[in-house]
C-alpha cells in the first residue's frame, strides 16, 4: 500500500512584533503567528503551497518536501524599505532546489547537493515582493530529506553580508564617524589571526583582548580570567568576517572594529587604529561635529 507522508513545515521568526504578523493570508493549510515557537502545517503533496512571511529575519524548514513551496517575504513595517534580501541554506539542506522569482520568472540559485551555507543576496526594490520557490526533487530515500534557510531583508544602508563593503578602501573620517553610531558592533581590540577561505573568498579576522561597546547578538563573547595568574583579567573574544580581496593582515596595537551582523556572523565595516579615531573623535567633539557620543576613556 501507499505510504503516507506528513510533511511539514516550521517557521521562527526572529525579528518582528506580535502585530506584524497579525494579518496573514496563507493557504488554508497553513498558519502562522509571531511567537517565535515552531509551528507545524500539513501540506498537500499535488499543490504548490504557499506562505506569506512578515518578519525581516527568520527561518523557514520543509520536512519531508514534496511537490513546491513560494515564500513571499512581505514584511509590514511601511516605514522601512527594503532593498536587498538574503538567505542562507541550512548546513543540511537536502531534496530541493532553490529559485528565486522575480516579475513571475524563476531563476536558479542552488541546487540540490550544492554549497551549503553559502549566503545568496538578490534585489528586492522591484514592484512585487520579493519570493523564494523552492522545488521538491524527485527522491526514492525520503527519510533523510529536509530543506531549510534562514533569512534577512536588509534596508538602504546595510551591506549584504557576501557583498561586503562597496571597495576595500579605509573608511574617511565622516564614515568613521558614522560607524560608531549606525554598526551592529562596535569593539576594540586587538588583531590575533587572520585566516583564509578560498571557496568563500572571505578573511577570517579573529580579535582578542577586546572590549564590546556595543553588539546586536553574541558574536563576542566575554573570556574570564585565570585565577591566580598575575595580569590576568577578562576580556571579549570573537572573529569577523571580510573579503578575501582585500589582503587583511596582521598588524600590531589596537583598532576599532565595526561592522555588520548577519545571520550570526561579524563581517567587518570600518578599523582604523584606536589612537587613530580617538583624535579624530576628539577634535570632532570639541568642534561639536560628532554625530553620536563614544566613551572616553
Amino acid at each position: 500500500g501507499a505510504m503516507l507522508i506528513s510533511r511539514r513545515i516550521i517557521f521562527s521568526d526572529l525579528r518582528c512584533f506580535l502585530s506584524e504578523c497579525a494579518h496573514l493570508n496563507p493557504s488554508p493549510s497553513l498558519f502562522m503567528d509571531c511567537s517565535g515557537l515552531a509551528r507545524e502545517a500539513e501540506a498537500n503533496s499535488r499543490t504548490v503551497q504557499q506562505v506569506r512571511l512578515r518578519c525581516t529575519e527568520g527561518s523557514v524548514e520543509w520536512v519531508y518536501p514534496g511537490q513546491a513551496l513560494r515564500v513571499v517575504l512581505e514584511p509590514n513595517l511601511s516605514s522601512a524599505r527594503h532593498t536587498t534580501v538574503c538567505i542562507k541554506p541550512f548546513r543540511s539542506f537536502n531534496g530541493a532546489s532553490v529559485y528565486i522569482e522575480r516579475a513571475g520568472e524563476l531563476d536558479l540559485l542552488m541546487t540540490d547537493g550544492g554549497r551549503p551555507e553559502q549566503v545568496f543576496c538578490f534585489p528586492a526594490d522591484g514592484p512585487q515582493k520579493p519570493a523564494i520557490f523552492l522545488l521538491a526533487n524527485p527522491q526514492r530515500d525520503i527519510s533523510q530529506r529536509a530543506v531549510g534557510f534562514r533569512y534577512e531583508l536588509l534596508g538602504n544602508q546595510t551591506t549584504a553580508p557576501n557583498l561586503g563593503r562597496t571597495s576595500c578602501r579605509p573608511c574617511n573620517d565622516t564614515e568613521l564617524l558614522l560607524a560608531i553610531c549606525s554598526s551592529d558592533f562596535v569593539v576594540r581590540g586587538s588583531i590575533r589571526n587572520v585566516s583564509h577561505n578560498a571557496e568563500r573568498q572571505t578573511s577570517l579576522v579573529e580579535v582578542s583582548d577586546g572590549r564590546v561597546y556595543r553588539q546586536r547578538s553574541g558574536v563576542f563573547e566575554r573570556h574570564t580570567g585565570t585565577i591566580g595568574v598575575p595580569g590576568s583579567s577578562s576580556s571579549w573574544h570573537g572573529h569577523i568576517h571580510t573579503l578575501l580581496q582585500c589582503h587583511v593582515k596582521p598588524g600590531g596595537g589596537e583598532f576599532l572594529f565595526t561592522g555588520t551582523e548577519h545571520f550570526g556572523e561579524a563581517w567587518l565595516g570600518c578599523a582604523p587604529r584606536y589612537k587613530d579615531f580617538m583624535s579624530l573623535y576628539q577634535s570632532a567633539w570639541v568642534a561639536r561635529q560628532n554625530p553620536c557620543e563614544f566613551p572616553l576613556d
